[in-house]
């Protein structure tokens, strides 16, 4: 049924190719070979990697079981879709792009394992995956040892570089910093309680964002700071503690399926979110679909990405998406990020003329993505992109009603000075 299903949007968007109607991202990647026509493997491929006269395979490893599977589904469905357009417009220097999918299974050991299972058997060209910062942390010493190229799409704490990853979300002065300024100006903000999932991005995020709001917001202090385990579903203890202490922002980074419990326990609470102010970085159009739009509407959420983003790239784009993966489905942040990743690696190959790893990182600075959904993007030499935040507000729909854009991008800035 799978394959029938692939087929049958191959053939349609190669239809659509034709007519002259392809989807915008397919159009502005128009093919240089037919397929099986591109330049001899050999030239293309020199280290051994999984590439043919007509094909080329990489591969996708994000958790579609366990408490993650909630954000990282969305992901999965957003890079399948990118590969079908691609291909649909005449693959990577004239080969088509096969996929073998893995899961990581919320479990951060086996993201380990299943990345040394694509790199060294089955030689993938690229893996797009990882979510959490606990799995792309276990996974990188294998893709350095192994030399595979990893496209990372979830926004991060930072405080990390590598010629092995094309980090395709945004870094904390993005994000953190880019909301807290936000929020402490719109909101005249002085007292802040964070709370977050108990691992490496949560955890590196609050020191950020503590040190930005204890150093830089004048008259701002932490009056609270509390870390639930993955996957933790009772908040009532810390949901009390927060009352108590009536701060003007609850700032958020719980993660995964966790978030479903914390907002209607929030909401039961008698805590009304059009009154206390609650910024998240990790609650995106995703998450929603599982807390219900009716739970956290009125909170906030600074992302460089919304499904609501009214502009010519992205319409198409949830158009397609829509298409492919349903009516009923909803587009994060993270999702957008990850439909990135196989259209900035073509990019990168076709301009290196090379499927090989450190051509493709060498070839990777400067290059543009005109028709990004979120508008534009570029990679740094740092190997991150160039963004703009945003600051969107959850409506009952569950869809967010942009309240705020810096008006260039931001530059990417990994190693901030004073907050490492």
């Amino acid at each position: 049924m799978e394959n029938d299903k692939e087929r049958g949007l191959e053939s349609s968007l190669r239809r659509k190719l034709l007519m002259g109607m392809a989807a915008i991202p397919a159009m502005a990647l128009m093919p240089k070979y037919a397929f099986g026509a591109g330049p001899a493997t050999a030239e293309v491929n020199t280290t051994g990697l999984a590439v043919t006269d007509t094909e080329v395979t990489v591969g996708i490893l994000h958790s579609i079981t366990g408490t993650m599977a909630i954000s990282e589904t969305g992901s999965v469905q957003a890079e399948k879709l990118a590969i079908e357009q691609i291909n649909a417009a005449g693959g990577v220097l004239g080969r088509k792009i096969k996929f073998i999918q893995e899961d990581g299974a919320s479990d951060w050991p086996t993201f380990a394992e299943k990345s040394k299972k694509l790199l060294v058997n089955d030689k993938v060209a690229a893996v797009m995956g990882c979510w959490t910062s606990a799995s792309r942390k276990a996974v990188l010493p294998v893709f350095e040892q192994y030399n595979g190229m990893l496209y990372y799409p979830t926004f991060y704490e930072g405080l990390e570089q590598s010629k092995n990853v094309i980090y395709t979300g945004q870094e904390a002065t993005q994000q953190i910093l880019a909301g807290l300024d936000w929020v402490s100006k719109e909101k005249k903000a002085k007292t802040y309680y964070l709370i977050g999932s108990d691992y490496i991005w949560p955890r590196t995020s609050m020191k950020i964002a503590r040190k930005h709001i204890e150093g830089h917001l004048e008259g701002s202090e932490v009056v609270g700071e509390e870390f639930l385990p993955l996957g933790h579903t009772q908040f009532n203890s810390v949901i009390n503690k927060i009352k108590l202490k009536k701060p003007d922002v609850i700032y958020c980074a719980v993660v995964g399926g966790s978030n479903v419990a914390f907002y209607k326990q929030l909401k039961a609470a008698g805590i009304d979110l059009s009154k206390q102010t609650l910024l998240t970085i990790s609650v995106t159009e995703d998450e929603i679909d599982g807390i219900g739009g009716e739970n956290i509407q009125g909170a906030y959420a600074c992302m460089k990405y919304f499904q609501s983003l009214d502009n010519p790239n992205n319409k198409e784009f949830v158009t397609e998406f829509k298409k492919m993966w349903g009516e009923k489905t909803v587009i994060g942040d993270v999702t957008q990020a990850a439909y990135l990743g196989p259209f900035l690696w073509k990019l990168a190959v076709e301009k290196a003329g090379s499927f090989d790893v450190d051509k493709i990182a060498a070839a990777s600075p400067d290059i543009e993505f005109t028709k990004a959904p979120e508008g534009y993007v570029k990679i740094h030499e740092n190997h991150h992109l160039w963004s703009k935040a945003r600051v969107g507000q959850v409506q009952p729909d569950g869809q967010f009603k942009v309240v705020f854009e810096t008006a260039e991008l931001i530059q990417p800035d990994p190693f901030p000075k004073g907050y490492q």
